[in-house]
């Protein structure tokens, strides 16, 4: 956490790198609104590109918002995106955290204005409270989503729960009223 010749930026542009670490994983809670394809993105890739962004700010005069920009959208997470407008959105949403514009202390990664880095403190633990006070239940404009996101999201999840309820009910053998009726007549017990 504090192993970087410019803390500030560091510290910064490191929230910014895990809340679009966040960000891209829980789009896929949105089905294909939220990714075209369900990408299996992983601490891996967030720590990479941790590494680097450490690296290329002790290495380099300046701050490289290109280069991370290029290896983390490109190289460290992109890698694995195959679907061309998932590749453009994955480069679009990071452009967003790798920017000069992350160290202005105005600067919010939603509309909403309750998401954004916090001033570069010198502790982990102002990091960890901060987290801990933002909403639990998240409304789909932090995932640049529209607000109907999470309807199509919610209908899509019970039409799942209801294929998976039909499917168990056909493997435990449930039957028709018309099965009843080749049985024949059953006796009625008291």
């Amino acid at each position: 956490f504090n192993s970087c010749d410019k803390p500030k930026e560091f510290h910064k542009m490191l929230f910014g790198l895990c809340f679009f670490h966040g960000l891209i994983l829980e789009r896929r809670g949105f089905g294909p609104v939220g990714w075209n394809v369900a990408y299996g993105f992983s601490e891996p890739d967030r720590e990479i590109s941790r590494q680097q962004l450490r690296n290329f700010l002790n290495e380099f005069e300046g701050v490289p918002y290109a280069a991370l920009n290029y290896m983390g959208s490109e190289a460290n997470y992109g890698g694995r995106v195959t679907d061309n407008q998932d590749r453009r959105l994955i480069i679009t949403i990071l452009q967003d955290f790798y920017t000069a514009q992350i160290l202005d202390d105005d600067y919010k990664f939603s509309i909403s204005g309750i998401y954004y880095a916090p001033k570069a403190p010198e502790s982990l633990n102002f990091y960890l409270d901060f987290i801990r006070s933002l909403p639990i239940s998240t409304t789909p404009e932090v995932f640049w989503l529209h607000n109907n996101a999470s309807l199509t999201a919610a209908i899509d999840e019970g039409m799942y729960i209801t294929r998976c309820c039909l499917a168990l009910m056909s493997s435990f053998g449930a039957s028709s009223a018309a099965d009843d009726d080749e049985e024949g007549v059953k006796v009625k017990t008291p």
